[in-house]
């Protein structure tokens, strides 16, 4: 008798993504650090994240990271596993292999109203960051994968980890998967020169580019003191602006065959609205505009991205890629936790076409 697993959809492509797992630690009830006497307790990061998400979705997803072994490691594998994410290559490390022997851990304050939401990191020299990477057989990591999903975050976390992602980069391109990649740029962890320099390294290698930043797309290689093309381009462009930087990224790099980014409207720290652009075949298109209340915000772009991935996965008409992307995205603004954890890409189409009634 086969077996398989029976939550997995008929979609044979096989996930595997790359990165950090985090301990978060939130304060109940919208409080603030300093009044809480308790925390509630989840795992996350951006990676782990999308593998979660298209797992619920009945994608074949994998994650490859490296966790102390300890209870904390131990705990993070647990919740992966129980979301039906695979962890077989997982490095459980040992105290000489990561001396710190730490799992990264944040402190998030979730906005209310006028106040905005706010991440404390507590993740120096965790176990990823302290880790050999030089010994990893990458032909086995990704052997049988199809698709490679990678972040600008990973890379921040130190030389190791660049080493790392340009090498699986460098190794999928070789092996045919096809690659997605978020810059996500976080300022707490590198300074936007450094990861201009190391995210336009990976952009040769890249199938699908979610986000404009952190790149140089420079006005003329040969001077540089001539600016960014993107300089000027406001954080809600309008199409024809949003646009041309896509033809731009396209010209000069032909292999990108999706560029997406999504644009956010906050009204306040309870109430954003959400629509995106994607760029695919010489064509941009513009979703709708989902405005909606938050429940929890963190993670709200890894929904994006892995709706995105879902949507392609599956061959959804270009339209249908990106309002399923941004609608994605606002059903996780309604989830607790980092992972847009929900099994049901109905209702997620429901959304997209805008029919909000009761199902039953």
């Amino acid at each position: 008798m086969e077996h398989r697993n029976p939550i997995q959809s008929d979609t044979h492509t096989k996930f595997i993504t790359i990165g950090e797992i985090m301990l978060r630690l939130t304060p109940p009830n919208y409080e603030k650090i300093r009044m809480a006497s308790t925390f509630e307790a989840s795992y996350g990061g951006s990676e782990a994240n999308i593998a979660l998400a298209l797992a619920n979705l009945g994608v074949d997803s994998t994650f490859f990271s490296v966790v102390p072994n300890n209870s904390l490691g131990k705990s993070a594998i647990r919740m992966l596993r129980s979301n039906d994410v695979h962890c077989t290559p997982m490095i459980l490390s040992t105290p000489e292999e990561t001396p710190t022997h730490r799992l990264g851990t944040y402190y998030l304050e979730t906005g209310y109203g006028i106040r905005p939401s706010k991440v404390t990191y507590d993740r120096a020299h965790s176990a990823i960051a302290e880790y050999d990477f030089s010994g990893v057989d990458l032909d086995a990591l990704l052997e049988g994968f199809d698709w490679l999903h990678l972040s600008g975050i990973t890379p921040a976390l130190g030389d190791n980890c660049r080493s790392l992602i340009l090498n699986c980069l460098i190794k999928a391109k070789e092996l045919g998967l096809t690659v997605s990649f978020d810059g996500n740029f976080r300022s707490l962890l590198w300074s936007w020169e450094e990861a201009r320099d190391f995210c336009t390294k990976c952009l040769p290698y890249i199938d699908v580019l979610l986000g404009i930043e952190p790149y140089h797309l420079w006005k003329d290689e040969n001077d540089h003191s001539k600016g960014d093309c993107k300089d000027g381009v406001p954080l809600q462009p309008s199409y024809e602006q949003q646009d041309e930087i896509f033809r731009i990224f396209a010209e000069r790099y032909p292999n990108l065959k999706y560029i997406a980014r999504h644009v956010r409207y906050a009204h306040s720290g309870s109430e954003n609205s959400l629509k995106a652009f994607m760029w695919h075949e010489g064509h941009t298109f513009e979703s709708r505009l989902f405005t909606f209340n938050i429940l929890d915000r963190v993670g709200g772009g890894d929904a994006f991205a892995s709706g995105l991935i879902y949507a392609i996965m599956n061959d959804y008409k270009p339209m249908d890629m990106i309002n399923f992307a941004v609608a994605s995205s606002a059903i996780k603004h309604t989830i607790r936790g980092d992972a847009n954890i929900t099994d049901d890409a109905q209702a997620i189409r429901n959304l997209m076409n805008m029919n909000f009634d009761i199902k039953r």
